[in-house]
């Protein structure tokens, strides 16, 4: 078993300060959901590090707004704008057609959370289709890309995965009643897990793909929560007495920005990280480290299996 990672970074670090002196000038990267909430920060780091980013977005108009604010911010003109909806296989697959060269980054970010429920067209619980099976066609599309030059991708998943496993006996939640907190967090395990098979199935190919929690950050994403739920969960989130000590969108984009450019992550694969450094195990009646089930291999297979055979897509 690897040491863990530890790096200098923490709790309060923000994105920039993690991209602070690298430069990733050659460098190419992609950005989902990248005109909102932590993704917009991200984007920032990575242009004021001097990469060229596109920002994968549902709302085009939206992320010419934030392509415009991060340039005038970082002196970089090199922040573009693609059209992508994670939900309809059709528009992943047109953005991975229209992708020309290598892509050295792959930032997995747009996500949903705590959605009524919701279905897609094919039927699938919108949580998952969003979360996970959009990001793993989208990846799967640009796989020529990723490994053209040796790529890292990173996928935004949460504590709220310790809410759930993926059940594979009903993924989709056509035969249990619906729970929307379950829903969310067993597509935020499948983020997990995607990143211990494709370590496995990738490793010769220079690909690497993480996932991390960004942390308790007020964004658009809790936009299906009330105020008063929202209270509650932070309150239980923290521990009762002790209240979830939120983070600014700059401090959440920072373990994205760990991932993405740390020499110690240089060449692995299936880790997950929480506040900058790779978290520890979950342990019982805590609320945070990695579940067991999110890193078990043979979980891992089956949802890759399962995911091939839902969106048809294979690299």
């Amino acid at each position: 078993m690897s040491e863990r990672i530890t790096t200098p970074f923490g709790f309060g670090s923000t994105a920039l300060e993690v991209v602070e002196g690298v430069d990733l000038s050659g460098r190419r990267a992609v950005v989902t959901g990248g005109a909102s909430g932590i993704g917009v920060e991200t984007v920032r780091a990575l242009a004021a590090a001097g990469a060229e980013v596109t920002i994968a977005a549902r709302d085009v108009e939206a992320g010419r707004k934030v392509a415009a604010d991060v340039s005038a911010t970082t002196g970089n003109s090199g922040v573009l704008v693609a059209p992508l909806e994670l939900t309809s296989q059709e528009s992943v697959e047109a953005f991975a057609a229209a992708w020309d060269g290598p892509l050295h980054l792959l930032i997995n970010n747009a996500g949903v959370m705590a959605s009524p429920l919701t279905r897609t067209p094919e039927g699938w619980e919108l949580q998952f289709a969003t979360n996970h099976l959009g990001h793993f066609t989208l990846t799967l599309g640009l796989f020529d890309a990723l490994r053209a030059e040796g790529a890292r991708v990173v996928n935004v998943s949460s504590a709220g995965h310790l809410s759930s496993p993926v059940v594979f006996e009903d993924i989709h939640f056509e035969r249990r009643e619906y729970d929307r907190w379950k829903a969310y967090g067993q597509s935020k395990t499948a983020n997990v897990l995607f990143g211990v098979e494709a370590g496995r199935r990738w490793s010769g190919e220079g690909i690497t793909m993480n996932a991390l929690m960004p942390g308790g950050i007020l964004t658009a994403l809790q936009r299906h929560i009330s105020q008063e739920e929202l209270q509650e969960r932070i309150r239980l989130r923290g521990g009762g007495d002790n209240p979830l000590q939120l983070k600014t969108p700059e401090q959440g984009a920072a373990t994205t920005l760990v991932l993405a450019v740390s020499p110690l992550v240089e060449g692995r694969s299936g880790l997950y990280f929480e506040d900058c450094n790779e978290a520890l195990p979950h342990a019982e009646g805590t609320t945070n480290g990695v579940a067991a089930y999110a890193t078990d291999p043979e979980a891992a297979a089956q949802l890759w299996k399962v995911s091939e055979e839902t969106v048809k897509v294979q690299a």
